[in-house]
């Protein structure tokens, strides 16, 4: 190994001992005869000192803010006065011996100390991500991952990932669609969610599932929207609706107290589709005593959601959710019609949905019903979803669930007001990568092959 310890495990243990360290250039202070350079590692900081300037007289020309170094030297208390309480290593220093330059870093195109305008800091996203708070955010959502995965292995949850490359369906949002080379004039979409595969995987058998998917929807982007993003994807087996809410409520619990040390209080409370309009004006209240609180976390459930609702520019009703959703029917399972509610349910976090799901519809009678609402054809049910229609004839179990906007989620949990801020390598907000310059233009070469051309 080219380090003897990361920054974070040099200490006043050491002391007296001779380390090899590696990280970047967080400071660096001359005087006459002394240079002090504080070393940065994603661990920790430490601060080295090299007392005779002469003898790295060439090698401290070429070390700048930023650059990438490796010092070795002996391990030594700081002078008393001069400890750093803001440091864990404030206490000691390491006295060099040596230094060696991996690689020296130019004039930064920005002040990595202070805010920058967001667009520099996305261009120049490898730089951002070293700073404290960037640093901070990812092993956050590192750890916020890993708290998920853990809770749902633990409740014996089987991780399934799905295609990429799928159908277009053209019910929800927009698709990103993908031109095929071997199938002329044929596209694949790539998925706005894992829906229809999760719900095959609970006719497969498979009653507990669980996918950390990636979804992409081209869509106007907000403060907390990506057009490329991470679900915490779940469909379960033989449940009802509160059988899915414990456990949701259980696995936020989890996660919360793991990641944070937050003890959120379970059950949720739950409000009424109808009462969150009327008494709170939102479908996702905001029920914190105190709102610029980042660290107060009220969460929620907006239950009995409409089923449809009604679309003046297309005259039909649409699908609340989408067309699988289970209705809230009578003693007879068809009693229902365009004025009722669902067996739907969004989570609700400081007056953001952060999760939404409903149980699905398993039978094909209430399925047909509820196309001939939405208006569509057998034809076109058919064409559209023919291949979940024909596998719910197969014996599909009763089954519901939900997934939760992972990045959403993890924003609120670091007190950040952009989704951006919790992902590494986000678009910024006209849906560009600006660091890749992505969207790009492709060659004539490329889009022949694809069976494309652009129009005068």
């Amino acid at each position: 190994m080219l380090r003897s310890h990361n920054l974070g495990e040099v200490n006043e243990k050491l002391v007296g001992k001779k380390v090899k360290l590696c990280g970047w250039v967080d400071s660096i202070r001359h005087f006459k005869q002394m240079t002090f350079i504080l070393l940065r590692d994603r661990y920790g900081k430490v601060q080295t000192v090299i007392s005779d300037k002469s003898k790295f007289s060439k090698n401290l020309k070429n070390v700048t803010l930023e650059s990438c170094i490796k010092v070795e030297g002996k391990v030594k208390k700081r002078p008393k006065g001069l400890e750093n309480p803001k440091m864990a290593s404030g206490n000691i220093e390491v006295e060099v011996s040596k230094i060696e330059i991996f690689n020296s870093c130019p004039s930064l195109p920005f002040d990595m100390k202070v805010d920058s305008l967001e667009d520099m800091r996305l261009k120049y996203r490898f730089l951002d991500l070293r700073t404290d708070k960037m640093q901070k955010n990812i092993i956050l959502r590192s750890e916020a991952l890993k708290a998920v995965r853990d809770f749902f292995y633990n409740e014996g949850f089987v991780e399934i990932e799905t295609p990429i490359l799928a159908k277009s369906t053209p019910e929800g949002a927009r698709d990103y669609i993908v031109p095929s080379r071997v199938h002329p004039n044929k596209f694949f979409a790539l998925p706005q969610s894992p829906q229809l595969f999760k719900q095959l995987s609970q006719i497969a058998g498979f009653d507990k599932y669980i996918q950390m998917a990636r979804c992409f929807r081209d869509e106007d982007l907000r403060s907390d929207r990506q057009p490329e993003f991470t679900q915490i994807d779940v469909e379960m087996s033989f449940i009802e609706q509160d059988d899915l809410i414990d456990t949701m409520e259980r696995m936020l619990k989890y996660t919360f107290k793991k990641v944070l040390n937050v003890d959120v209080k379970i059950p949720f409370k739950r409000i009424t589709y109808e009462e969150a309009i009327e008494k709170y004006n939102s479908d996702a209240p905001d029920l914190r005593k105190d709102k610029t609180n980042p660290k107060e976390f009220a969460f929620c459930w907006v239950v009995d959601f409409p089923l449809f609702e009604y679309s003046k520019e297309e005259k039909r009703y649409k699908s609340t959710h989408h067309p699988f959703t289970m209705p809230q029917t009578g003693k007879n399972k068809l009693d229902f019609n365009e004025k009722s509610k669902a067996v739907a349910y969004d989570c609700v976090l400081n007056g953001s949905e952060i999760g939404g799901g409903s149980i699905r519809i398993h039978d094909s009678e209430i399925q047909e019903k509820v196309f001939d609402i939405l208006k569509i054809s057998k034809a076109e049910a058919k064409k559209k979803f023919g291949f979940l229609l024909n596998a719910l004839k197969y014996g599909a179990p009763p089954h519901g669930g939900i997934a939760f906007g992972f990045d959403r989620v993890v924003q609120i949990m670091a007190g950040e007001d952009s989704i951006r801020e919790i992902i590494a390598f986000p678009k910024n907000k006209e849906a560009k990568d600006l660091m890749l310059g992505a969207p790009s233009e492709v060659s004539d070469k490329q889009l022949k092959e694809v069976h494309l051309k652009f129009g005068k």
